[in-house]
């Protein structure tokens, strides 16, 4: 096995340029050191979890994760997450398209308006929602007095995700409409096609695999999203509980094995998470 593995690093340092090859001691001590890493903060506590979800027998196991509020928070979950992602993935196109294809005024203040969720704390987008549509928030009275309810409810929970997640489309295929120009695209348009086939048959088959990715990294997030769903939700048990919620409350109050219990069906969706992201690099690199 090891004779294999130094051979194919062989051949891959082979066809590598002369000033970027290294020598085998390096290669090795670069690939320990990343695999000790990966060991030390990613391997060990995720076996922690399901060692801990497992550790007082697998009917108390199946018990929490069967729990009525465990499964509204997972439906709840799954909800905010089909909500979320498809109008992510709309704004997404539409800002890539437009981005991409138009020269407008306010173009770098869209770009910069889109990478806005990376550079403020989840924290502060959920308050940032509270102050709006909170009792005593700007819209509270005028959605209070017509009986609709924001925070506190799905609604909330939504907004909260979508602002959080929607940089993830977008970002992944501006790039990639950008790398591929609009020759493509102003040909067919010459040849008299309108713009929803020059989409449909040109742009989203160029971009289908980037989008896929893209949709699959705002999923990811989508489900995982703790800061700003904390804030709006209100942490009404089988209401508002997300899973990343309900895994606080039940550690909070010392339901160890609960909570790891709870953490495992996370992890499990993003191992889902992973194997499609992995089937569509696969199918993105042979197409």
């Amino acid at each position: 096995m090891a004779g294999a593995i130094t051979a194919h690093l062989d051949h891959q340092a082979a066809q590598r340029p002369p000033h970027i090859n290294e020598s085998g001691p390096v290669r090795v001590i670069l690939i320990s050191v990343a695999l000790l890493f990966l060991t030390l903060v990613v391997v060990l506590p995720l076996m922690t979890i399901f060692v801990e979800a497992f550790r007082k027998g697998f009917e108390v196991y199946l018990a929490s994760i069967t729990d009525k509020d465990a499964l509204a928070a997972l439906r709840l979950t799954l909800l905010t997450a089909a909500i979320a992602v498809p109008l992510n993935t709309i704004f997404g196109v539409a800002a890539a398209w437009a981005i991409t294809k138009f020269q407008f005024r306010g173009k770098n203040l869209l770009l910069t308006l889109i990478d806005l969720p990376f550079a403020i704390s989840p924290v502060i987008s959920g308050l940032i929602f509270v102050l709006l549509f909170g009792a005593q928030g700007f819209w509270g009275p005028w959605l209070d007095e017509r009986g609709i309810q924001i925070i506190f409810a799905l609604p909330g929970i939504v907004l909260a995700t979508v602002f959080v997640t929607f940089p993830f489309v977008a970002r992944e295929i501006i790039p990639l409409m950008q790398a591929q120009g609009t020759q493509e695209e102003e040909a067919a348009a010459s040849l008299g096609a309108r713009g929803w086939q020059i989409f449909w048959r040109i742009t989203l088959p160029n971009i289908k695999w980037g989008l896929l990715y893209g949709i699959i990294l705002c999923n990811a997030r989508a489900m995982g999203e703790f800061g700003a769903v904390s804030v709006v939700s209100g942490h009404i048990r089988g209401q508002t509980n997300t899973l990343p919620l309900q895994v606080e409350i039940l550690y909070n109050e010392y339901q160890f094995a609960a909570a790891f219990a709870v953490a495992s069906l996370l992890l499990l969706l993003a191992f889902v998470t992973l194997l499609v992201k992995s089937f569509v690099e696969g199918r993105k690199i042979n197409s």
